[in-house]
């Protein structure tokens, strides 16, 4: 079989990545100074690469992330109580797997959906489904499909992804239709599913802004109890990335 047939036999089963090392090989001459064994592992690992990363790739898409940020870029200089080794630990989602709950809070501009969008997208490197929404668009979207028959075919997507990132919570109180949205969210993860929650109010005032005593009590004790918690505090760190 001459190399020509090789390579369309190989884009006719999609092994894209195999390809396109196979064909830098052949141009450069560089199976010469490889043994058998190391030009298969080359090629395999190639087509690997390449499939692992075309994956990245639609995971981080479907995300719709608020920022392209990874937990290497992460800022230790600022002074907002971010501890490292906690960064660290939760990089691993380790915490993923054990259908836990991240909750970050804090005043505005010390980086919560940054912060959020990074254990994100380490989730979707390790192969994890991830969603992440603005809590007052996506409650306002949940209660169109409500209005037009879909809203249990949108809640079963959502509840589908590994990790659901609710951005922005308790911006204002919710009304009963969002209480309502927001315990259907966490009843259908709750023991299954890992959910980060990014605030402006500390946990011990969302009491006030779910509202309803009955629900606010189910919504907590699905959503609290098997929480990480980061608690961040200081001075905003917009105007320090606006001025560099």
């Amino acid at each position: 079989m001459n190399q020509s047939t090789t390579l369309q036999k190989l884009e006719e089963m999609r092994l894209s990545g195999f390809t396109r090392a196979y064909k830098e090989m052949v141009e450069t001459g560089r199976n010469k100074d490889f043994t058998t064994d190391q030009v298969v592992s080359f090629l395999v690992q190639s087509e690997w690469d390449d499939r692992y990363n075309r994956r990245l790739k639609r995971l981080t898409a479907r995300a719709r992330f608020r920022y392209q940020a990874s937990v290497e870029q992460i800022d230790y200089t600022a002074k907002r109580g971010l501890d490292k080794n906690q960064v660290l630990q939760l990089s691993s989602c380790n915490w993923i797997t054990g259908k836990q709950n991240l909750i970050l809070t804090g005043p505005t501009g010390l980086g919560k959906s940054y912060l959020a969008s990074a254990f994100g997208y380490q989730a979707c490197q390790q192969g994890y489904k991830v969603f992440y929404r603005n809590c007052t668009k996506l409650f306002d979207q949940l209660k169109i499909a409500r209005a037009d028959g879909s809203y249990f075919k949108e809640m079963d997507k959502i509840e589908k992804q590994d990790l659901l990132i609710l951005d922005d919570f308790g911006l204002k109180p919710l009304d009963n239709a969002q209480r309502l949205i927001l315990l259907d969210l966490l009843e259908d993860r709750h023991g299954k599913r890992s959910t980060i929650i990014t605030s402006q109010l500390p946990v011990n005032k969302w009491y006030d802004v779910i509202g309803e005593p009955t629900i606010a009590d189910a919504i907590l004790d699905r959503l609290v109890h098997s929480a990480h918690r980061m608690e961040l505090d200081g001075d905003t760190l917009r105007k320090k990335y606006k001025n560099n």
